[in-house]
């Protein structure tokens, strides 16, 4: 009688097929398979240490791992590298610097891989410039990883004319992407911060959380009270009798 237990092929084929139950395992193969199960809780335990490690922890214990999770670690060194570098740039900038013509070069055209940077030419006494330099102000404390720049008009741009502030451009990698010229662009004084922050997020500079235009808010409402007191057919009609 063949022996059910037996290591061959057609014994094999007869398991699949559901006519001889399972083979029944020697104590070597269950001893392998509980050790195999543990090098995997090992090596699980492993990962989870050097994932919640930072990049100084990682470093002074790469002498404890391994050869078969070097590729590991250094794929996660990789990891919180990228993000310590995104964390410092999103991290410099939250306040509006102020810059002469000199700086120009290295504060604009040199800011740096990823970087947008948005440049306020003013001039003392100019109410809206003034402005516009309270909402720079707020919007850098917003959004900290965009540059923000101020200068006084002809100290960057020699003999640039009062008639064109304020007057703000929008750099990205040193390369101009949007500028806004002259008072009416900016809609006076009644220009509110949420306004601006729209507009540069139109050029990229700033990634916004607003849904949609608050001008165009603004204008809704307002030709809805134009609307409102307007007279209606009916009272046109009522008139006329």
């Amino acid at each position: 009688m063949q022996d059910p237990n037996a290591d061959t092929e057609w014994n094999d084929i007869l398991r699949k097929k559901g006519v001889l139950p399972p083979k029944e395992r020697t104590q070597d193969e269950v001893e392998e398979e509980a050790l195999e199960k543990q090098i995997v809780l090992e090596q699980s335990s492993v990962v989870k240490t050097y994932e919640s490690m930072t990049l100084d922890e990682l470093d002074e214990n790469e002498d404890d791992f391994s050869e078969e999770d070097e590729a590991a670690i250094e794929m996660y060194r990789q990891k919180r590298l990228a993000e310590w570098k995104a964390t410092q740039i999103k991290n410099c900038f939250g306040e509006v610097v102020e810059i002469s013509g000199q700086d120009y070069i290295k504060e604009v055209n040199k800011a740096g891989e990823g970087i947008w940077v948005v440049l306020h030419l003013y001039k003392q006494g100019v109410p809206l410039c003034t402005l516009i330099n309270q909402h720079l102000s707020e919007l850098a404390r917003k959004f900290p990883q965009t540059k923000f720049l101020k200068s006084i008009s002809t100290t960057c741009i020699p003999n640039y004319p009062d008639r064109n502030l304020p007057t703000i451009f929008v750099y990205h990698e040193g390369e101009m992407k949007a500028q806004y010229i002259g008072p009416l662009v900016f809609g006076g004084m009644n220009l509110k911060v949420e306004e601006l922050e729209w507009r540069l997020s139109e050029s990229g500079a700033v990634k916004t959380d607003l849904e949609e235009n608050p001008k165009k808010q603004i204008e809704d409402k307002l030709m809805s009270s134009i609307r409102s007191t307007l007279p209606t057919r009916k009272d046109s009609d009522s008139e006329e009798n």
